[in-house]
């Protein structure tokens, strides 16, 4: 009897121990980050480039210099909160897709304060449907990593371009914060204008001298589509070469926006041409933007930024 009983609780004992080992061992289950309230930065880094995000008590920043985008944030918070393993990669297969190709990783490290809570290896690959290849070390066994319930490639929430972590985001000034908007029209001069808003009382001129008889009405309503207007998406995979072909050729249009603060944001728009099928021809749908005389090239929709591209007659009843 006692013998009968002494294996029954060996049997429960090993069953409860059982039920708390990992399938792929205690120190491989660890990706995720809980709870994400927790977490005060993060670092991204590849090869070439490092981000970090940094919390602050007015939200997120971008390497301690820029805000960072609510919702890209938000994404990569999700995913350390929720991801999972979902399979071992073999030896095989993590030489196939991941070696043989040249791919480098990127690191991620997640703090607490000064403390670091989280590290692991991110292999971005394309061809698996279920998540990005991670390993805890550049040693460990590598897996691959997923969101339950989602067939989602997560390798793009852990970008290292710091553009990517910034607001897509080219104006968004209330009319109160408006100084004066300059609008330069590259082919056709004739129509630039500049509004200026001094103490609620505004005025209009070409760039040569003060325009009479416009409609008060409009001015002010073309001021408030400067309260958001957004872009699509940082322009990536360009060479230098492309950039410095696309830098060299004349703008469509260069708009200044001088703040109440003295602050000054100037943007310069561009045509942008695509290949297809060898033929090269006109974008009819977006245009090249650069942003206060920047190096890095922006992806704008004409729905998004036609609002305020304007001629001077615009301002006159008609």
């Amino acid at each position: 009897m006692a013998i009968a009983t002494a294996l029954v609780i060996l049997a429960v004992v090993a069953v409860l121990l059982m039920r708390g080992r990992s399938p792929f061992g205690g120190k491989n289950t660890t990706f995720a980050v809980s709870p994400v309230t927790g977490i005060s930065r993060i670092e991204i880094s590849d090869d070439k480039c490092k981000v970090t995000l940094v919390k602050k008590a007015g939200g997120w920043s971008v390497n301690e210099k820029y805000e960072a985008r609510k919702g890209a944030v938000n994404d990569l918070l999700v995913i350390l909160a929720e991801m999972q393993i979902k399979s071992p990669v073999s030896r095989k297969m993590f030489y196939e897709e991941i070696t043989a190709k040249g791919f480098s990783p990127v690191k991620v490290r997640v703090f607490h304060a000064a403390r670091l809570i989280r590290s692991f290896f991110v292999y971005r690959t394309g061809s698996n449907p279920y998540g990005n290849i991670m390993k805890m070390r550049a040693a460990s066994k590598p897996f691959i990593v997923s969101l339950p319930g989602m067939e989602a490639e997560l390798g793009s929430a852990f970008s290292t371009d710091p553009l990517y972590w910034q607001p897509f985001v080219l104006f968004d000034q209330l009319p109160s914060e408006i100084s004066s908007v300059t609008l330069e029209n590259g082919t056709d001069p004739s129509s630039s204008f500049t509004i200026t808003n001094t103490a609620n009382t505004f005025s209009l001129s070409n760039l040569s001298s003060g325009l009479t008889g416009w409609d008060t009405a409009r001015v002010i309503r073309y001021l408030t589509y400067f309260t958001h207007v957004p872009f699509e998406a940082p322009a990536t995979g360009l060479t230098a070469t492309e950039k410095e072909e696309i830098i060299k050729t004349s703008p469509l249009y260069t708009i200044t926006l001088v703040r109440k603060d003295g602050g000054k944001l100037q943007v310069t728009l561009r045509d942008r041409w695509i290949s297809q099928n060898g033929v090269r021809s006109r974008d009819t749908d977006r245009l090249w933007a650069v942003i206060n005389g920047r190096e890095e090239l922006f992806i704008v929709r004409y729905v998004d930024i036609d609002p305020i591209l304007k001629k001077s007659s615009y301002f006159f009843p008609g």
